[in-house]
Formats: structure tokens, sequence, C-alpha cells
């Protein structure tokens, strides 16, 4: 199994990045580190009314994702052997640049330029892709209220706007895996081949690509 020591796992809403987080902690005896969504009390108004919560929602993301990853990452479990988290910093971004108007995000990428410098970086960025049709099948099957409106087209535009990002960055090592024609939560073969790719091939810096 390759070495890692900090894994992000990244998708689209209802892409199952949590429960691939959760299926690799248990398996590899890594620390977590989930996203606290549920404790943003922004978010169920944000899905009502977009344009007059997007900043309070984002905002409020920003501050405690950098508080979770910085007190997580760095106060290392010495009974762990790496660490695997269901997000990553640069989430805040690519969400804020598809809910924002222009003035708001210049501002809002001010204070995230700052703290991006601090954030721990990850050894390897995995990202979920999943067609949106399919991530609208997986909201409405997990039930939260609050994002049962969610719209194709919301969902379209973070999409688009990861792939943007990767296009732009070549420090990281990043795994893109279709993961369209699998469920690696019900079926234990899928989950088998997903968490290969993951561990048991060498992923070149920059971006890579995975169908299965």
């Amino acid at each position: 199994m390759r070495r890692y020591d900090f894994i992000a796992i990244e998708g689209n809403i209802g892409a199952g990045k949590t429960s691939l987080t959760r299926m690799i902690s248990r398996d590899f005896n890594a620390k977590v580190i989930l996203e606290r969504f549920a404790e943003n009390p922004f978010l169920p108004k944000f899905y009502q009314e977009p344009e007059r919560y997007a900043f309070q929602v984002e905002m409020s993301f920003l501050i405690d994702r950098y508080q979770q990853l910085i007190e997580d990452i760095q106060h290392l479990d010495l009974f762990k052997d790496f660490v695997v988290s269901d997000y990553y910093f640069t989430k805040s971004l690519i969400f804020a640049r598809n809910t924002l108007e222009d003035s708001e995000y210049q501002l809002y990428r001010r204070f995230f330029s700052v703290i991006y410098k601090t954030i721990p970086k990850p050894d390897l960025y995995v990202y979920l892709h999943v067609d949106v049709p399919r991530l609208l099948e997986n909201i409405k099957k997990r039930g939260r209220p609050y994002e049962q409106n969610i719209k194709p087209e919301y969902l379209e535009k973070i999409q688009h706007g990861y792939f943007d990002y990767f296009k732009q960055q070549t420090d990281f090592r990043f795994l893109i895996i279709d993961t369209n024609n699998i469920d690696f939560v019900e079926n234990e073969k899928d989950y088998e081949r997903l968490v290969e790719n993951i561990f048991d091939r060498d992923h070149d810096k920059g971006l890579n690509f995975v169908k299965l």
C-alpha cells in the first residue's frame, strides 16, 4: 500500500465522499476528519434564499474548515497511520466562486488567500466524479430536508468549478475517479477496486484520471 500522511476525499454534493472517508478510516486505521456542515446555522437559510445568505454561509464554512483542519491535522494521533478527510480547504473557494456576487467574492478571496498559506496540504487529493442525475438521486435518497430543493443547475456549476480549479493547480497529486458505474457503498468488490486505485498506484503530481 502506498504511504500517504494526509488524503482528502472530495466531490460534489451527493458524491459519496463522506461514506468513502468513513470506510477508509475503518479499514486502514486512519484518523477521520468530517466536515461539520450540519453545524452551519446559515445552510438551511441559504438553500431557501441563496442570494441573501450566500456570504454568511460561505464565511461561516471558511472559518469552521480552517479551525477544524488546523486542529485535527496538526494534533497527531499516535495510534492512527494517517489522516483522511471528506473535504479540503480549497472547497471554500470553489463554492464561493459559484454562490457570491463578484464584489463579495473578491473580498472573500482575500480572506481565503491569507488563511490558505497556513493550511497543511494533502499528499493525495481524490475527487469522486458523479454525473448530476445520479447526484440528485443520492441527495434524494439520503433525505436531508434542506437539500431537497437543490437545482441541477447549481450542481452543474459546482462541477465546473472543481474542474476549473484542477486545471489551474500543479502542486498536488489530483486523482479524479469516475464512479458513475460503481456502488462502492453497497458492493464490496466495487469498494476494493476504488481503494486499489487510491493506494496501490503511483500518481504523478498534477492531474490523474481513472474510470471505474
